[in-house]
């Protein structure tokens, strides 16, 4: 095709980022043709500000209206599944905005559906765009870094304020979006966390601490451990309600550690590995020899803008997917664990038991301050 037509569910404030960078013409071989919305507040926005693109009060009459060969699903959180199936059905390539959805089981049929219905599927986990991220993922596949024996991921610059949470009866509840901070602001961090790794945990003990310093139902303090198959640990460390925050990403592995912190990476590498020095050396206090090497950046990142051109270069040309659909589930894995971890007051193995898991939050669904009407394709916002 000489264009992928892309139709919106969703034109909050995530569905109408999208939008803008889809009008003004900076991906190749996309244009925008049609968006849709429950709320008429957003439908009106868009014929206001929207150029030529038609616009539709549901998905099912955006898809049928023959004017779209892609959706983007930018919905509330909930309803990122069930949107996905309904236009894998129709024949739609799909792009759905992150979390992949709520719960690993929901995730699991939309992986299925997507599948059997053989067309793109894509998530916007820009972050992977990121040169940062994309650098120190390089350096471990290709064994510079050497064999991983610790991560550790202090994220705690994500800060909300009461009047954030205030702002929507739906933010921060069990019913509204299915958890805090672990499933709307870090799904990146989480998904970054096992992709430029390469590994997801074995098992996670996860101590999430719901409303600390905020009146809200929802995690917004987290503190997890985790460990690996082949030995290795790693702690993850994330709240929305400390000021200033940190965001140190450190990976150590046998050749040395490697440092995201600032927008900058450092890499401290070893002359040689540490478990060669160690059988070698016969000095008492002897360690290895180590240089201290700043990388530099490749440049800016191209965010969500860079996750559009791929997907629609891979709708167009087959490009290979930078984050693939189906590895939604990986990020929302471990963050299901966390919680159950929590919920349960012990360790929780991966894979973990997903009918448990979704029992357990079905409880907390049912107490929520929030409760849902069924999906009406609204709008999103983060």
């Amino acid at each position: 095709m000489s264009k992928v037509r892309y139709g919106i569910i969703g034109i909050g404030n995530m569905g109408s980022g999208h939008a803008r960078i889809l009008t003004d013409g900076s991906i190749k071989g996309a244009v925008l043709t049609a968006v849709c919305d429950g709320f008429e507040k957003q439908r009106q926005w868009a014929r206001e500000n929207l150029k030529d693109v038609a616009v539709f009060e549901d998905s099912a009459s955006m898809i049928d209206s023959g004017l779209v060969d892609a959706v983007i699903v930018a919905t509330p959180h909930y309803d990122h599944p069930v949107e996905a199936i309904q236009a894998f059905d129709k024949g739609m390539h799909v792009l759905i905005e992150k979390p992949a959805g709520v719960y690993a089981k929901q995730v699991r049929e939309m992986n299925e559906a997507a599948a059997a219905s053989s067309k793109k599927f894509g998530i916007v986990y820009n972050q992977r765009m990121n040169p940062l991220y994309q650098k120190l993922r390089d350096l471990i596949v290709s064994g510079e870094l050497g064999e991983i024996r610790r991560t550790n991921w202090i994220i705690t610059n994500w800060y909300r304020s009461q009047a954030y949470y205030d702002s929507g009866s739906w933010r921060a509840t069990w019913g509204g979006e299915g958890g805090g901070v672990l499933i709307n602001q870090c799904p990146h961090n989480l998904d970054l966390w096992q992709w430029t790794i390469g590994m997801m945990p074995k098992r996670i003990r996860a101590f999430c601490q719901f409303g600390k310093h905020r009146d809200i139902e929802v995690e917004n303090d987290v503190t997890a451990y985790v460990e690996y198959e082949n030995g290795a640990t790693g702690v993850f460390i994330t709240a929305t309600s400390e000021a200033p925050g940190t965001n140190r990403f450190e990976v150590s592995g046998d050749r040395g550690k490697i440092v995201i912190e600032e927008g900058r990476m450092t890499f401290w590498r070893l002359r040689e590995s540490e478990t060669a020095f160690n059988e070698r050396n016969k000095e008492l206090f002897g360690a290895p020899e180590c240089w201290k090497i700043d990388i530099p950046s490749d440049g800016p990142s191209p965010e969500h803008a860079g996750i559009l051109q791929n997907f629609t270069d891979s709708v167009r040309n087959n490009t290979p997917l930078v984050a693939p659909g189906e590895e939604g589930i990986k990020g929302l894995t471990i963050s299901n664990a966390m919680h159950l971890s929590t919920w349960l007051d012990g360790w929780v193995d991966l894979p973990f038991d997903e009918a448990l898991h979704e029992a357990e939050l079905n409880k907390r669904i049912a107490k929520s301050a929030y409760q849902r009407q069924e999906a009406s394709a609204g709008s999103k916002t983060v």
